[in-house]
């Protein structure tokens, strides 16, 4: 069959055209196909796999409640999960804000094993400036949910569903609350945002080199390798949600995090570092006796490595122990 830009840009979004097939099991496998986009969407929005999960798990259920004539009064169900699930995320955003000043120590992001998703948001379509477009690779990369985190939850709101996954300014106010202009308001300020968390550009190819670099000298105990891999002024972050062993502050500067990472592993037995991809970007994976205790996520400026996330919060780790 063929497609259409229009078509196709109506397909990611979940909307419906009429040509989907006929009788319930299509009409059924439709909703259900929606799941993998809303989880991509929500884990953007809540910056948890887990918690993404249950937005989802609670969107499906309001449609289930509906009869089937509502159901079917419905044109486009795609775009109605869609609504539905914003609603839910930005509520939680809010209450998520109350939760974090009882977190103990720092929060981190739920980090992302391999490309177990990507996709799901439209990745073609005319946009306002080019320069603003979000690769759906970065924009589940630690770095930038770090960034989206710092947003109030309608900034995350608004940028998210525009700016990564293409839907109008129009049917973002539905979800928001707010009008278009509004929408788009928040969209810019979160936009500004990102722009001014950028370092210098750092090529695919030297950040995982920086990656390995930094795996052989943690491994090695190399005190001044590790060094020489991070910026002078780079901070380090640690989370272990109260349950694991972890710095409850950042850790600032490239010689203090390095001292900090040896001392902290000297006395570990029966530990591997696995290179593995974490958010679309090159991280590790530290692992005890086939557990996975610790994965570690990088941004970089330049030549050298700028942050370091550490998660080891049991928790956030539940996806990557069959590593």
């Amino acid at each position: 069959m063929k497609t259409t830009p229009e078509r196709d840009g109506r397909e990611a979004r979940g909307e419906r055209d009429g040509r989907e097939g006929d009788g319930p099991d299509a009409g059924l496998s439709a909703i259900v196909g929606e799941r993998r986009k809303l989880i991509n969407l929500a884990y953007r929005l809540l910056g948890s796999l887990a918690d993404a999960e249950d937005a989802v798990q609670e969107t499906y259920a309001r449609w289930y409640a509906m009869s089937p004539r509502q159901q079917g009064a419905i044109a486009s169900p795609g775009a109605w999960l869609t609504k539905v699930a914003g609603r839910i995320c930005l509520d939680q955003l809010g209450s998520a804000r109350a939760r974090r000043e009882r977190y103990v120590g720092e929060w981190i992001p739920e980090p992302l094993p391999d490309r177990t998703e990507w996709g799901g948001g439209r990745s073609e379509g005319p946009t306002a400036d080019p320069a603003d477009r979000v690769t759906l690779d970065e924009s589940v990369s630690m770095a930038f949910l770090v960034v989206l985190d710092a947003m109030t939850p309608a900034e995350r709101v608004a940028f998210v569903l525009h700016d990564v996954f293409r839907y109008p300014f129009a049917e973002v106010a539905e979800i928001v609350g707010r009008s278009p202009a509004a929408c788009r308001q928040l969209a810019s300020s979160a936009r500004r945002r990102i722009g001014a968390a950028r370092g210098p550009a750092t090529t695919k190819a030297r950040r995982a080199d920086l990656v390995r670099g930094f795996k052989r000298a943690w491994e090695a105990k190399d005190i001044d390798a590790l060094v020489g891999l991070l910026d002078p002024d780079a901070t380090g972050r640690a989370d272990g949600g109260g349950v694991a062993d972890a710095a409850f502050r950042p850790i600032g500067g490239g010689e203090q995090i390095a001292r900090y990472l040896i001392a902290a592993t000297s006395a570990a037995t029966g530990q591997t570092v696995l290179e593995r991809t974490v958010n679309g970007q090159p991280g590790l994976v530290v692992q005890e006796d086939g557990v996975t205790t610790s994965v570690l996520a990088f941004d970089f400026a330049g030549d050298r490595i700028k942050t370091l996330w550490a998660v080891r919060n049991p928790e956030k780790l539940r996806h990557w122990t069959a590593d």
